[in-house]
C-alpha cells in the first residue's frame, strides 16, 4: 500500500535537528570518545559554575516493582531541556538495555524544539563525564588507580572519562558476574590501562584512590561495607537511581564528607535516604563555583553521591547541539506542522488531502 504525501516538502521552520543512535556512534569516532569525554565534562563544568541560573526540580518518576520511568526537566530560561529515561534492571535477561533515553532541547522565546535526540549513549557519556569532574575536585591529587564495582553497560564509559580527565592508569574491575568484568576488560584491551579483574570487592578497592559503584539491582544492597573503605579514598556511588536502592553501607556515610548534586532529589533516591533528612551535605556546584570546600585533607573519605540530574542533561545537549552544527550528523525531521497562516492549521491540512 502507497501512502499519499503532500507536494509540498516541509519549510525549515518545520524541521528539527534528530540525531540518531547512529548519528550518535558517528559523532563519537568523528571527534574521538575521549575528547568528546572531556568536552562534555568542561560543558557541565560551566553549567555548574552558573547553577542559580537553573530552573530545578526533581525528576518526575513513575516507579513499578519492575523499574522506573524518569522525566527530568530544566531550564536556563533562554533553552528549555527535557530527558525520558528508564532504569530496569531485568532487562538485560530479555536481551534489552536496563537504561534507554531520548531528549529535547527547545528555544525558550518560541518554544520551538531545536533538537531532538538519542540519549541511551549520550547519558552514558554524560554520567561519566559528571563521575569524573566531581572526581577532579574531589579526588586525591595525583590519583592513578580506580576501582570499577559493578562492570555493566556504563562501567567502560567511566573508566575512560577517568582517564580522559584526570589521568587514571590502573583499573581494578570487580562485578558479582564475572562475565561482565571479562566483558570490560575485554573492550579496554587496546587501551594504555593497567587493568586486573578481581575476585572479591575488597580485593579490587585495596589500593585504589578513587572507588566507582555503579550496580543495576533495585533493591537495598551493601556493596561496599565499612570494612573496605580506607581513609584518603572517594568514592563515586552512581548506581542509586530510585527509593530503595543503595549500594553502601551506612557506616560508611556517617565517616564520608558527601556532596550530592541536587540535595532534594538524592535524600529520595541516593546512599543519602539512610540518613535522617537533615545530615549535612554539600552541593557538588557549591565547590565547582567556590562557594564550598571540597577535599580537606589527604585523610578524608569523600563521597558523591550521584543520582543524575536534569542540569547534566542540558549540558550534554547544549554540547550536542553545537556539535551538530559543525559534523552535519543529524536527520531534518518533519516535526512541526508549518501552515502558511498559523492561524489556520485545518486549512493546510485540507491542501494535503490525497487529488481523487
Amino acid at each position: 500500500m502507497t501512502i499519499p504525501t503532500t507536494a509540498t516538502p516541509p519549510s525549515d521552520k518545520a524541521l528539527v535537528p534528530f540525531v540518531s543512535v547512529d548519528h550518535m556512534m558517528q559523532i563519537v569516532h568523528q571527534i574521538g570518545l575521549a575528547q568528546v569525554l572531556r568536552d562534555l565534562t568542561r560543558y557541565i563544568e560551566d553549567d555548574f559554575k552558573r547553577w542559580p541560573s537553573f530552573d530545578k526540580t526533581p525528576r518526575v518518576a513513575s516507579h513499578s516493582d519492575v523499574g522506573v520511568i524518569e522525566l527530568m526537566p530544566t531550564s536556563d530560561g533562554e533553552s528549555y531541556g527535557f530527558k525520558y529515561v528508564n532504569g530496569h534492571p531485568r532487562n538485560t535477561a530479555d536481551g534489552l538495555q536496563t537504561v534507554t533515553a531520548f531528549g529535547l532541547l527547545a528555544d525558550v522565546a518560541t518554544g520551538y524544539p531545536v533538537l531532538l535526540s538519542e540519549m541511551t549513549l549520550l547519558t552514558a557519556l554524560r554520567t561519566a563525564a559528571t563521575s569524573a569532574l566531581a572526581a577532579r575536585y574531589l579526588a586525591p591529587k595525583g590519583s592513578t588507580c580506580m576501582a570499577m564495582i559493578g562492570n555493566g553497560a556504563q562501567s567502560e564509559f567511566q573508566i575512560l572519562a577517568m582517564q580522559a580527565v584526570l589521568g587514571i592508569t590502573h583499573i581494578r574491575l570487580y562485578d558479582t558476574d564475572p562475565e561482565s568484568s571479562r566483558k570490560c576488560a575485554e573492550n579496554l584491551a587496546q587501551s594504555t590501562l593497567n587493568i586486573r579483574i578481581c575476585d572479591t570487592p575488597q580485593d579490587a578497592v585495596q589500593g585504589a584512590q578513587i572507588i566507582t559503584t555503579c550496580t543495576a539491582d533495585k533493591r537495598n544492597a551493601r556493596v561496599l561495607t565499612d570494612n573496605m573503605v580506607g581513609s584518603g579514598v572517594h568514592i563515586n556511588a552512581i548506581g542509586g537511581d530510585c527509593p530503595g536502592k543503595t549500594e553502601l553501607a551506612a557506616d560508611i556515610l556517617h565517616r564520608s564528607e558527601i556532596f550530592v548534586e541536587y540535595p532534594e532529589q538524592t535524600r529520595i533516591e541516593g546512599e543519602i535516604q539512610q540518613l535522617t533528612p537533615d545530615h549535612p551535605v554539600t552541593e557538588l556546584w557549591q565547590v565547582i563555583s567556590g562557594a564550598a570546600t571540597g577535599r580537606q585533607n589527604d585523610r578524608h573519605v569523600t563521597l558523591f553521591d550521584s543520582v543524575g540530574f536534569a542540569i547534566e542533561d542540558f549540558s550534554a545537549l547544549r554540547y550536542l547541539r553545537d556539535v551538530v552544527a559543525q559534523t552535519g550528523l543529524f536527520l531534518p525531521l518533519d516535526m512541526l506542522a508549518d501552515p502558511d497562516d498559523p492561524k489556520d492549521l485545518y486549512g493546510m491540512l485540507k491542501r494535503a488531502a490525497p487529488k481523487p
